[in-house]
Order: structure tokens, then sequence, then C-alpha cells
């Protein structure tokens, strides 16, 4: 019962947040871009730490995440607006309630967890991906931990989750990351950050040269 409250509770989290987004932050477009991206992943794969690690927040005030929580990353070139899901076995199947307008994905795999639990892993972040909301969207697949002895590769784990067969032709990067490494985090981060504002780009080029543009022109 207390479980299901918590669930119920964070998805009316989702629309007040939505409906503040949509009151409050109405005015002059920011100098940086800014994107909203879906972060999801086993529990304890690290999401939690991996965002706070990129923000400066204090690693040992993190708690697991329940329901949801949304973070905004800075980076020179543009704001991540995250949302993290949390993935314990009581959230998961919640999950596609979340799924709203996203420009990218961020899957956390723990790079050292058991064959089991990677085969959870593997079969969520498929069914994920293939959502009709997310089939689209850039993927950057992280595989954290890897100082620890006996993590497995991000070329390992490429294999291991069918990446070429069963992620399709969108976007996808596969990189390995420790917390111990920020610098490395921020260089794998600002790659995909790349990807997203390419995105935008061909977009706002698409619709400027679209005939309805050039007819209100």
């Amino acid at each position: 019962m207390c479980e299901s409250f918590r669930i119920l509770f964070a998805l009316c989290r989702v629309g007040f947040y939505a409906l503040y987004r949509r009151l409050c932050c109405k005015g002059p477009s920011p100098t940086r871009p800014n994107f909203t991206v879906l972060c999801i992943g086993l529990e304890n794969a690290g999401k939690s730490s991996v965002l706070a690690t990129l923000s400066g927040d204090d690693l040992h005030k993190i708690e697991p995440t329940i329901g949801f929580s949304i973070k905004a990353i800075l980076f020179d070139d543009c704001i991540l607006d995250v949302k993290e899901l949390g993935g314990g076995d009581k959230v998961r199947p919640y999950w596609e309630r979340y799924y709203q307008v996203f420009q990218g994905i961020i899957f956390v795999i723990d790079s050292h967890s058991s064959e089991e639990s990677l085969q959870i892993a593997k079969q969520e972040m498929h069914n994920a991906v293939k959502h009709q909301q997310l089939k689209s969207l850039p993927l950057l697949i992280l595989a954290t931990f890897q100082d620890v002895e006996g993590a497995r590769s991000p070329e390992e784990l490429s294999r291991f989750l069918e990446v070429e067969t069963e992620i399709g032709s969108r976007q996808c990067l596969v990189r390995g990351c420790s917390i111990n490494n920020k610098e490395g985090l921020t260089q794998i981060f600002q790659q995909f950050n790349e990807i997203l504002m390419k995105n935008l780009d061909e977009e706002i080029e698409h619709r400027q040269s679209s005939p309805q543009h050039s007819n209100r022109v």
C-alpha cells in the first residue's frame, strides 16, 4: 500500500511539473538550448550517482529514486532536463506512464552485475526503446562501474544487448563510465549533447524550409 501511494504521488508530480513548466517557463528563449531527456535503468545501476556527479551534488546524500526525479544539468552548449525513473521491481511496470515528449534516452546498466540482472536490464531496455513514444529517439547506453574488477566492457555489453539488431537505425552511443572520473563522464554527455543539438538544427531547418513556413513569410 505504501509503495502504491508513493507511485501515485510521483505520477501526480509529473502533472504538476508539466503545468509548472507551461505557466512559469514562458519568456525569452535561453541562449543555450534545453533538452528533456529520459533516464532509466534497473535499481542500483548508478543513475542517480551519475547525475549527481555531473551536477556536483554530494554523493553521500543520494537516496534511491522512487517514482521519478528531475534534475537540470548545465553544460557549456546546452541544458539537459533529465527525468530519472526509479528502477525497482514495483516501479518498472509504471515506466511507460511517464513517457511524454523527450528528445533523448539514457539507459544506465551496471557493467559488473550478475547475468540474471543483465538479462532483466536487456529486456527492459528493449521494451522501452520500442515503445511508440520513444522508438525514434537518440539513445545513450551508459555502462557504469567500469572501475570495478570484472566489469564488462562497452563492446561486450553492446553485443549482449544486441544493439545492432534490436536498436534499429536510431542514433546510439554505448559508453563505459565511472563516477570517479567526472571529466570522462562529462565528455560522454557532450557527445550525446552534440547529437541532440544536431537533431534540433535539422528540425529548425526543416521547419524553415517547409511550404507552410514559406507561405507565412
